[in-house]
């Protein structure tokens, strides 16, 4: 009988893996090197995660923000304000500045190669766009209205996240995220 996995072990490669891929991206991600650079091995990685497509979904939803958390105690225009500011402050300076990197490669992966990359994508957007919709619904829009409010807004920000990584302009993005946010709940009013 094998014996149990060790929680701490586990969650502290887990953290070690989301560190790695932050800093060196998820491209070609290969387990012997990405195990070498932790300092275990490919066998302990397979026997905590099962396979690198586990171990990637895995970082991916460790490092994510948790809109739920964000937008489920969303009631009125301010909370959703509210709630799409603490987002952007999330992912621009907050705990989700660094695995953003994570999720816009793993976007840009899923447009070249979907067959790999593209389900997990899929998946990571709709986590964020589905509590973000629900908001919406409890302000009064209909559900297809939500949904693209949520769409615009969730994507909106990973763009102008995008931008300010790239250009390092933060008085701008902040100025168009501020723009965005008000715009979208303007909507929502």
């Amino acid at each position: 009988m094998p014996r149990p996995a060790n929680a701490e072990k586990r969650a502290e490669l887990l953290k070690q893996v989301v560190h790695q891929l932050q800093h060196h991206g998820l491209a070609q991600m290969s387990l012997s090197p990405l195990a070498e650079s932790i300092g275990t091995t490919k066998r302990m990685l397979l026997y905590y995660f099962g396979s690198r497509e586990n171990l990637l979904a895995q970082a991916l939803a460790a490092s994510r923000p948790d809109a739920h958390a964000m937008f489920d105690g969303v009631h009125d225009s301010a909370g959703l304000r509210e709630a799409a500011q603490a987002l952007w402050q999330a992912m621009t300076t907050g705990e989700q500045s660094g695995p953003i990197r994570m999720l816009l490669q793993l976007l840009s992966l899923a447009t070249t190669d979907p067959e790999e990359y593209g389900d997990l994508a899929a998946d990571t957007v709709e986590i964020m766009i589905s509590p973000i919709t629900a908001a919406y619904v409890r302000l009064g829009h209909p559900p297809q209205q939500a949904r693209a409010a949520a769409t615009l807004l969730v994507s909106g920000l990973r763009g102008l996240c995008q931008d300010r990584l790239v250009t390092h302009d933060a008085a701008r993005t902040d100025a168009a995220a501020d723009r965005l946010i008000r715009d979208a709940v303007t909507e929502a009013d």
